[in-house]
C-alpha cells in the first residue's frame, strides 16, 4: 500500500464521517432526507462554524420541519427560534427567511422532490448544481455542499470534490486533481472522503492527527 493510500485510510478513520451522518441524516434517495441534505447545505454556506450549522440542521428536524411541507406551515418565527437554540446567530433571521422561500420553491416546482430536480438535470453535474443554486442562500459554495454528500446516492456527481476538498489533500500531500483522488477509494467510499478533506482544510488537527508527529 502507497503513502497516499495510508494518508487516505488515516483520513477516513479520523474524520470520514460525513456531514449528512454529523447531522443525524441517513442519506437515501428519498425525499425527506434529500431535503434534510438541502437545509444542512444552506446552513453550511454562511461564515458560521460546521458543526453550529449541523446542530441547527438537527434542531429544526426536532422542532418539526423536516420535511418541505413542515417547513413552509412553520412560522417565520419558529425557525429563527429552532436556529436561535442551536446558537446559529448572526444569519438566524435570514436563513429563516430563505428556509421558507427555499421549502415554497422546492414544492412548487419540483413537487417537494429534490428527485424531480434531479431528473431535470438529465445526468449532467453541472446542470444540477445549476439548479441548485436557484435556492435562496444556496450559491455555487452551497451547491458544492450539497453534491459533495449527494453524490453518495447520485452517482452522476462523482466524484464530487471541490475546491475546499482539494484544498485539504493538498494540505495533507495528496492528489489534487478530482479523478485522482477518487482513484484513491471505491466509489461508494467518496463522499466520506470528501467530508474527511473538507475537515482537514478547516481544522489543522485533523492534518496533524492524520500525519503523525513530524
Amino acid at each position: 500500500m502507497g503513502a497516499p493510500q495510508d494518508t487516505v485510510t488515516a483520513l477516513l478513520d479520523e474524520a470520514g464521517e460525513t456531514y449528512a451522518e454529523q447531522a443525524g441524516i441517513t442519506l437515501e434517495d428519498t425525499p425527506a432526507p434529500l431535503y434534510r441534505l438541502l437545509v444542512l447545505a444552506v446552513l453550511l454556506s454562511t461564515r458560521i462554524r460546521a458543526d453550529i450549522a449541523v446542530d441547527a440542521a438537527r434542531e429544526l428536524v426536532r422542532s418539526g420541519m423536516g420535511t418541505p411541507e413542515k417547513m413552509r406551515e412553520a412560522s417565520w418565527q419558529d425557525r429563527v427560534d429552532a436556529l436561535g437554540r442551536a446558537r446559529y446567530a448572526r444569519y438566524d433571521e435570514s436563513t429563516a427567511t430563505a428556509l421558507g422561500e427555499g421549502a415554497e420553491l422546492l414544492l412548487d416546482r419540483w413537487k417537494g422532490d429534490l428527485r424531480r430536480l434531479r431528473e431535470e438535470g438529465r445526468g449532467d453535474a453541472d446542470r444540477i448544481r445549476e439548479l441548485l443554486t436557484e435556492f435562496p442562500r444556496l450559491g455555487p459554495t452551497g451547491a458544492d455542499i450539497f453534491c459533495r454528500e449527494a453524490q453518495a446516492v447520485w452517482p452522476e456527481l462523482r466524484p464530487a470534490l471541490d475546491g475546499k476538498a482539494r484544498q485539504g489533500a493538498e494540505e495533507l500531500g495528496l492528489p489534487t486533481d478530482p479523478d485522482d483522488l477518487a482513484a484513491l477509494v471505491p466509489d461508494d467510499g467518496l463522499a466520506r472522503l470528501a467530508a474527511a478533506l473538507t475537515r482537514a482544510a478547516l481544522a489543522t488537527d485533523v492534518v496533524e492527527k492524520v500525519r503523525g508527529p513530524a
